[in-house]
């Protein structure tokens, strides 16, 4: 090691120690002894759990792996990358190096891997900040209450299931009813500062179309985005969430809205599910180990308010065969603070987005919006819920009406129901004028049912 010395010819032992801390600890070695699957176990180093160490291969090769357990003495690791190569007796070398990711605002528009290393044809990453992929969520204490809204630019969102700034809202559907698209069109319609999209077990002619088609270049150029396709190695799937919330926070701790949007925390639990098993851990619900429902626990916290910014985060979760009742969905519902359900029902219709807003619920809205405003959209979904349950009836003909003032009411002003809930493509409402239509439908359901004079026809015009 060179000897570092200030300006003034005194060691400059603060250099010294930084080089010594970065320095990899080659004493600390052992070897393969067993791969079975994915699971690789060695008879040292004696390094901590969540440890990465490097294993050097037979062909002057290395690649990077990860310590996930221990057992009769040996460590078991799970490659970071793929292990194709390894063999009995390679070498495996503890890094003393925590894994951090360098940022500063120049990351605004970069893609990266599931491990935080550019994807994107752009040069390395410049950022003078190192900030650790592993870190606490914020002391409960510290979080700000949630007071604000957050507006995303969807009519059926905003109005009728209103986010607040650091609420954390799940997008629950099963495949092909839009999620993906969704949260492109969020990303590019919301209020918040900065995006942070982190695409998880995604395919990999899917990330390319993300971000030409549904993101786009303005989309891009406020956002960072996370990939870590389907082939991807276990440990990377699952650290791409986390780098993609190292990245929010950072921007969350300068005062910024950050708006953390992942696609999908299913596929992030199915990932975390692979590495359990390899480690041993007994299966439980659907094959699902303990530590996936902890691991999920973990990133949404990290997520919401702190005492200088808010991250608000928008997490698709993939319903299997549509059940809302699958374990992970099940587990997302109860941390998560409100669930947007797709239907296939409406999807299939050609209506987009495909929310169904009986289903869906925001647990923050009364207390992020005017007490008019959650009033009128109580209204707005009870003249739905009113229409939907006589809808069968309404079409094969069996409805009288005049014979029910509420279901008349509720014909009257579908059309202009279902002219706010469908939105085209790249098609932005403002949150005052999406607040106003909202109340407008309401008012216009009051004077049907009171009687106060408004016709049919005008009702339906507003």
């Amino acid at each position: 090691m060179m000897r570092q010395e200030s300006h003034t010819g005194v060691l400059d032992f603060d250099q010294m120690t930084a080089a010594i801390a970065d320095m990899d600890l080659p004493q600390y070695k052992g070897s393969i002894v067993r791969v079975s699957g994915l699971r690789i176990e060695s008879n040292g180093p004696a390094v901590a759990l969540g440890r990465v160490c490097r294993i050097n291969l037979s062909d002057s090769r290395s690649t990077l792996a990860e310590v996930i357990g221990f057992q009769d003495g040996n460590i078991i690791l799970l490659g970071l990358e793929h292990v194709e190569g390894i063999r009995p007796g390679d070498t495996v070398v503890a890094l003393n190096r925590p894994r951090c990711i360098p940022l500063d605002s120049s990351i605004m528009g970069r893609v990266l891997d599931g491990l935080g290393r550019p994807i994107d044809n752009k040069g390395p990453l410049t950022g003078v900040e190192q900030q650790p992929i592993d870190s606490l969520s914020p002391p409960p204490l510290t979080r700000e209450m949630i007071k604000e809204p957050l507006a995303l630019g969807i009519r059926s969102i905003d109005g009728i299931l209103t986010c607040g700034k650091g609420q954390r809202m799940g997008i629950f559907s099963g495949s092909g009813v839009g999620k993906s698209v969704l949260l492109g069109e969020i990303a590019n319609s919301s209020d918040a500062d900065v995006n942070v999209v982190a695409l998880v077990g995604e395919r990999g002619r899917e990330v390319r179309e993300f971000l030409e088609k549904d993101l786009g270049a303005e989309g891009l150029a406020r956002s960072v985005i996370v990939v870590a396709t389907s082939d991807s190695a276990a440990i990377q799937r699952v650290k791409a969430g986390f780098v993609a919330a190292t990245i929010a926070e950072y921007f969350r701790d300068k005062g910024l809205d950050v708006l953390f949007m992942m696609d999908s925390l299913t596929r992030f639990a199915q990932a975390q599910r692979e590495i359990g098993l390899a480690a041993g851990e007994p299966p439980t619900s659907k094959g699902y180990c303990p530590s996936v429902f902890g691991l999920l626990a973990r990133l949404v916290e990290r997520l919401g308010c702190s005492s200088s910014g808010s991250i608000t985060g928008i997490l698709t979760v993939l319903a299997e065969g549509d059940d809302l009742a699958d374990p992970v969905a099940d587990s997302a519902r109860s941390l998560l603070d409100g669930h947007i359900v797709l239907s296939r029902k409406l999807a299939d219709r050609g209506y987009y987005p495909a929310v169904d807003i009986l289903q869906s619920v925001s647990r923050l809205m009364n207390t992020v919006t005017a007490p008019e405003h959650a009033r009128a959209a109580q209204k707005f979904r009870e003249i739905y819920a009113t229409y939907t349950d006589a809808e069968d009836l309404i079409s094969i003909g069996a409805f009288s009406p005049g014979s029910n003032k509420r279901i008349d009411g509720s014909v009257a002003l579908i059309d202009r129901i279902q002219s706010f809930l469908i939105q085209g493509p790249r098609e932005r409402t403002r949150f005052e004028e999406t607040t106003r239509q909202v109340m407008s439908i309401a008012r216009a359901w009051d004077d049907l049912l009171n009687g106060t004079g408004r016709n049919t026809a005008i009702a339906q015009r507003g």
